[in-house]
């Protein structure tokens, strides 16, 4: 990685000299060195080691933009010739677009560089620390670890390193009947003791998963959700939701909060940060984020995510968000409720662990569908009584984590992306669990 970042800057340095008078650059970095090791029925199917990298310039100039994406190797003697074909590319294309009135330029000089070491495991180490807990398992699931950088250079004079160690395991433990349970680990040091204790819950769900499902009546049930569904829910606010541009176009489910037409329970309290060091402060247009930044503060909207673009269009403040507006290092504040006490104070209903296939079935209202899914069961009395089919909802955010949301879990669980798709997802989501009255099932 070393050698990534002293190739980074060699060739950011040779390249902006290259730049014509009327002509504005930014570079975005984005590489790895990743583990990757596949199993399923507890054997290992499939390991191996990636190395991968690529630049991505971003050429403005006259009101129009263009962008090119090229391979980075490292090696600076075959990346450099790469990224002047990939400019005089770019020149090429630039007077043939449209012209932008809202077209972000780089200004400022924003340096930062960020390094998290991590304690991973070596790869000869990956199959005997994965493996000897899932013996006598039908488990699948997906270990993805190594270092990943992130950069961004542009012609006004920012620069930023960000660099972090990381691992995920994504898994799931099968009943013969081929019902589920789903679970992460996932840090910057691996622990065989905290991996174990990860396994140990799901294990305690799995023998839960024996008995025969109960088929549920569509209703209104008191519910737990746990840190996973969460996250989920979490998710949404990402699509539409606590974005600047979203809710000034009309279509935010946060925009009622926002003009207070709606509230939020006190309890609620979501922060952006980056403490976590999951992801980089910066973004892609080279604006550096605080540490940290209060979204939502008991229930009130306090800062929406707002992006240079949306900024400029609307003659506001930015809050150095991505253009997509999306969040980045969610964290959900714990509330007072122990482990222990989760079942006995759901007394009777639905212990959900997962959801999946969510969607706003109306964005305006603040209402999400989707489905629970992997090792969800009905309660009685404290006591699990079987696991359920599976079920659709359709509630109000303004119910679930307003007026019916109860009370959250003291203890807070990092729920990590897992994606891989092109180059392994940084980030996660850091959220309690939910206990919430009155949840809508209508299927």
């Amino acid at each position: 990685m070393q050698q990534w970042e002293t190739t980074f800057n060699q060739l950011i340095d040779a390249l902006l000299p290259q730049l014509q008078a009327n002509e504005a650059l930014t570079v975005e970095l984005v590489a790895e060195e990743s583990q990757f090791t596949r199993f399923n029925q507890a054997k290992v199917r499939q390991t191996g080691n990636i190395e991968n990298g690529a630049l991505t310039l971003t050429l403005m100039g006259n009101e129009r933009s263009t962008t090119e994406t090229v391979t980075f190797t490292g090696d600076k003697t075959v990346d450099w010739p790469l990224l002047l074909t990939a400019l005089e590319t770019l020149r090429a294309e630039l007077p043939q677009l449209p012209t932008d009135p809202y077209l972000v330029l780089p200004e400022g000089d924003a340096q930062s560089r960020e390094v998290y070491e991590g304690q991973l495991l070596t790869p000869d180490r990956v199959a005997p620390a994965l493996m000897p807990p899932l013996q006598g398992l039908d488990a699948a699931g997906l270990y993805a670890g190594g270092r990943a950088a992130r950069a961004y250079a542009d012609s006004a004079g920012q620069h930023h390193w960000f660099e972090t160690s990381t691992f995920t395991v994504d898994y799931s433990l099968f009943t013969p009947a081929g019902q589920a349970v789903k679970g992460t680990y996932a840090g910057r040091e691996w622990k065989d003791a905290a991996y174990a204790d990860t396994l140990a819950t799901s294990k305690a769900l799995l023998s839960q998963m024996a008995q025969p499902p109960k088929t549920m009546e569509r209703g209104q049930y008191r519910t737990y959700f746990a840190p996973a569904a969460v996250a989920e829910l979490m998710t949404m606010l990402s699509w539409g939701g606590i974005g600047e541009a979203s809710i000034r176009r009309g279509g935010s489910a946060l925009g009622a909060l926002q003009r207070q037409e709606k509230t939020l329970s006190p309890h609620l309290h979501l922060t952006e940060d980056f403490t976590l060091g999951q992801v980089p402060r910066f973004n892609q247009y080279g604006e550096l984020a605080p540490l940290t930044m209060p979204l939502i503060t008991a229930g009130e909207l306090g800062n929406t995510l707002v992006s240079a673009r949306t900024a400029k269009e609307y003659g506001i403040p930015s809050t150095y968000a991505e253009g997509g507006e999306y969040l980045r290092s969610p964290a959900l504040a714990p509330g007072t409720l122990t482990d222990e006490d989760i079942l006995t104070a759901l007394d009777t209903g639905l212990y959900v662990s997962n959801l999946h296939y969510l969607n706003w079935s109306d964005r305006p209202k603040g209402r999400i569908t989707g489905m629970t899914r992997y090792a969800c069961f009905w309660v009685e009395k404290g006591q699990i009584i079987a696991p359920i089919e599976n079920l659709r909802f359709d509630e109000s955010l303004y119910n679930f984590w307003g007026t019916h949301l109860m009370t959250l879990t003291k203890s807070v669980q990092f729920i990590p992306e897992v994606g891989s798709y092109g180059y392994r997802d940084l980030g996660g989501t850091l959220v309690p669990g939910m206990l919430v009255d009155n949840f809508a099932y209508t299927l």
